[in-house]
């Protein structure tokens, strides 16, 4: 956790506005309200000499993300974006309920119509940052850190990724499944072989390990086996083949069928759900593979999970050494406002919202789009 806790004590390098490839129809506001383009054109014509503070909070314990992309947001398309005061807390910081994060000052109709945007953008990378830096905690309360794979990209739309991936990284997870994924973080996406590969050898997973690691020689070798519904005897076979170089095994069992271990020993079951990847069964790998000698063959286990169940795992400390960890991280359960608080100097808002100054908040400084 310790590597976790340095990145949300503001460690983390801002973001530049190069690293955003925005849709150019944001400036001509074909992604904001309605309403907010018609409240733009209204205050041009009726009241132009206005300076308004828009402030940003949400109501959750939360690890914040998406600050670097607002503004360079409001950098790249609020009219005299350089004459704007700004002010932000950073990517990776905890923030409380109603805490404000963000405020906005200077002319309604310069920056106004972003409001829905800069919302959706908090909201999106905080809940990914959230629920991913809870699976990460989750999975540390053995005390020792177990890495989580983000392998989110089946989960949602493709061009979701590279935020998504960076969201998952202020969170505390650092493999995630694509190149896309590592983008905004300067890294490359990272893993193993899919069922498809096991598939194009008919099956025989210890085949489809040795095309692999003949392909990708310099990759840590990991081996999927869940593909015949038989992990311990495709565990055994592909450790027996590879001994020291084989690094670990992957199961990611359908939570619809029970593996044949069971099968064959049906004593085993009556107090437990067997179907997917389930505590005994790993416990069953572990020591099939210990008994052999195979002991350095790490096992990372994916296939629905999320923060519940690693807590479920982890606290009958079943021997996993890596999660693989997808869906579960892309709900998003945390929404931003952004309220009018301030007019020309003054408190004015709606019932109900009032004026948060945050002590936290650094002034931001205007960057050039690149």
């Amino acid at each position: 956790m310790k590597e976790i806790e340095l990145k949300l004590q503001g460690k983390i390098k801002r973001l530049t506005n190069k690293t955003f490839k925005f849709d150019e129809r944001i400036g001509e506001g074909w992604f904001s309200a309605v309403y907010f383009l018609k409240t733009k054109k209204i205050v041009e014509e009726k009241l132009p000499n206005n300076i308004v503070t828009m402030q940003f909070f949400q109501k959750n314990h939360a690890v914040l993300c998406g600050t670097d992309e607002v503004i360079a947001l409001l950098h790249t398309f609020a009219k005299d974006p350089e004459e704007l005061e700004i002010y932000s807390l950073k990517d990776g910081d905890k923030i409380e309920p109603y805490e404000t994060v963000l405020t906005i000052t200077g002319p309604y109709q310069n920056f106004g119509f972003l409001e829905g945007i800069i919302d959706g953008i908090l909201a999106r990378r905080t809940s990914v940052a959230t629920n991913v830096y809870n699976v990460v905690k989750a999975a540390s309360i053995s005390g020792k850190q177990k890495p989580i794979i983000f392998m989110g990209d089946r989960d949602d739309h493709f061009t979701q990724q590279a935020g998504d991936g960076y969201a998952a990284y202020i969170g505390g997870s650092t493999a995630q499944a694509t190149h896309a994924m590592n983008e905004w973080w300067g890294k490359e996406g990272m893993g193993t072989m899919p069922h498809a590969l096991i598939q194009m050898f008919k099956g025989d997973v210890v085949a489809a390990t040795k095309a692999y690691h003949e392909v990708f020689p310099d990759d840590d070798l990991v081996a999927l086996v869940d593909y015949n519904n038989d992990v311990i005897t495709d565990s055994l076979k592909v450790a027996r083949a590879f001994g020291e170089k084989l690094k670990g095994v992957r199961l990611d069992t359908s939570q619809t069928m029970v593996d044949k271990y069971f099968l064959r020993n049906p004593h085993k079951m009556g107090t437990f759900d067997p179907r997917g990847v389930n505590p005994e069964l790993i416990f069953a790998l572990r020591e099939a593979l210990d008994r052999e000698g195979f002991h350095h063959v790490k096992i990372v286990a994916s296939g629905g999970f999320d923060e519940k169940r690693i807590l479920e795992f982890e606290k009958q400390n079943v021997p996993v050494d890596m999660y693989g960890v997808g869906r579960s991280l892309l709900k998003i359960n945390i929404a931003f406002t952004g309220d009018n608080v301030l007019l020309n100097g003054e408190h004015s808002a709606k019932a109900g919202r009032v004026y948060r100054p945050n002590p936290r908040l650094e002034k931001v400084e205007y960057v050039k789009p690149e």
